[in-house]
């Protein structure tokens, strides 16, 4: 975890997964993949990597690579794996997944990160993303892709509340995706989607450590801040995306008549 920093809020320290996937499940997807038996496993995106790190643990033999520009996240990352002895089978590397050569692996983990594959904009970013992780996949490997679609059709007035820029044509509904994956030389063998209950425990749980410091530094300097960024967060979510946006976990089995 993050220590907290004496200029501001602790940063989430309360998230196992930086998205709506709660242990349970992802115990269920991490004993899929382990089913498989994989001898290296790529993270796009990683973050802290503690996916990574639970395939790892189910499979002794296996190594790994998480990939991120964010060096609190990853310096989380190398923390937590010397905490549970896995450093000499996981590297976390600070460099752009765009066009990464760290592959082919077995299994190619990508959550919430396709944006990290490709400088494309939505909607055009998911196709990009399927098209770079079929490449970095070996042959009989498995690729696990968490990605957005619209659970409904967004309102003009619940995407003004969401992200600059937000549009209906961002992402597909759910099918949509998976018609994507197919298109993009993927079978999918798994798929599902984060519950409301994930969902409200994630952005709870995101912004919590930020609103307990407040309560105890209401004067400090960086207290109006956080205070605005925290209410512009909480709007952005229950007056946009929450039961619009959804997240989809996809387990995809590359395609061999599909060339990559």
């Amino acid at each position: 975890m993050n220590a907290q920093s004496p200029d501001g809020p602790p940063r989430l320290t309360r998230l196992a997964f930086h998205g709506p996937l709660s242990s349970a499940r992802a115990d269920r997807l991490v004993g899929r993949l382990a089913a498989t038996r994989p001898s290296t496993v790529l993270d796009i995106g990683c973050g802290w990597g503690e996916l990574l790190l639970r395939l790892l643990e189910a499979v002794p033999d296996a190594t790994g690579i998480g990939v991120d520009l964010d060096a609190d996240d990853l310096a989380r990352g190398r923390d937590a794996a010397q905490a549970r002895g896995l450093t000499e089978r996981v590297s976390f590397v600070e460099e752009s997944g765009a066009g990464s050569a760290r592959g082919p692996a077995d299994v190619v983990l990508c959550l919430g990160a396709s944006h990290a594959l490709s400088d494309e904009q939505p909607p055009h970013h998911t196709p990009a993303a399927l098209a770079a992780l079929r490449g970095l996949v070996n042959p009989g490997g498995r690729v696990l892709l968490g990605e957005g679609f619209w659970e409904r059709p967004p309102t003009p007035g619940q995407l003004a509340a969401m992200w600059p820029g937000a549009a209906a044509d961002e992402h597909p509904d759910l099918a949509g995706l998976v018609d994507l994956a197919v298109a993009a030389g993927f079978r999918p063998s798994g798929i599902e989607a984060a519950t409301a209950e994930e969902w409200d425990v994630f952005e709870s749980d995101y912004r919590s450590d930020a609103e307990d410091w407040l309560a105890t530094h209401p004067e400090h300097p960086r207290a109006a801040e956080t205070r605005t960024r925290l209410d512009r967060q909480r709007r952005s979510w229950l007056r946009g995306y929450r039961g619009v946006l959804g997240i989809a976990y996809l387990t995809l089995t590359p395609d061999e008549r599909v060339p990559a």
